[in-house]
C-alpha cells in the first residue's frame, strides 16, 4: 500500500543525535572508593567531587546522598556550561552514574573527559561509578545508609502490589 510508513522502523537511540565520545573508556571509581571519599567529607557534598545521577525515567529506588540529577538525554549540549560551573566551584572529580554505568554513565564521562582534554585541564577528572547505582544499592548495608530516598523493595524486586 502506497503511503503507509513501515511499522517496523525503530527510532534512533537518544545519543545518536550527538557525536560518539573520543574517550570510550573513562576512568572509574569503585563504590568503596566513593564511599570512603564521602566519609572524609563528613557526608556533605564537597568541592573536591560531584556525583551526577544520569537517570531520567528510571530515577527510582533512591539516589546516592548529595548527587545531582542531570538526565543523560539532555546532557551533551550543557557540557561547556557544566564544565565552567564545576571549574568555578573547584570540583576536581565529576563522577557519573546511571543504572549500571555501562551506557549513559560511560558515555557522559567520555563526553566530559573529551571536553576537559579540549580545555587542556589537567586537574579535573571525569569518572564513572563502577557498577552504577544498581551496584551501590544492592550492596546494601552501609551503601544503602548513604542513599537519599532509599527503597529496599525496589532493589530487591519485592515491591508490594
Amino acid at each position: 500500500m502506497a503511503g503507509n510508513a513501515d511499522s517496523t522502523t525503530t527510532a534512533a537511540p537518544w545519543h545518536a543525535a550527538y557525536p560518539s565520545p573520543i574517550n570510550t573508556a573513562p576512568g572509574g571509581m569503585t563504590r568503596d572508593e566513593v564511599l570512603e571519599m564521602m566519609k572524609k567529607s563528613d557526608g556533605v557534598p564537597h568541592k573536591e567531587y560531584l556525583l551526577v545521577d544520569l537517570r531520567r525515567a528510571d530515577h527510582e529506588g533512591g539516589t546516592i546522598r548529595g548527587s545531582v540529577n542531570l538526565p543523560a538525554q539532555s546532557l551533551y549540549p550543557s557540557i561547556p556550561t557544566l564544565y565552567q560551573m564545576f571549574k568555578a566551584a573547584g570540583i576536581r572529580k565529576a563522577i557519573w552514574y546511571c543504572s549500571s554505568s555501562r551506557g549513559r554513565g560511560t558515555r557522559a564521562a567520555g563526553w566530559f573527559a573529551d571536553y576537559i582534554a579540549k580545555c587542556g585541564d589537567e586537574e579535573m577528572q571525569s569518572l564513572i561509578l563502577v557498577e552504577g547505582i544498581k551496584g551501590w544499592a544492592t550492596a546494601g548495608g552501609e551503601f544503602a545508609d548513604w542513599m537519599d530516598a532509599y527503597d529496599a523493595a525496589f532493589w530487591t524486586g519485592k515491591k508490594e502490589q
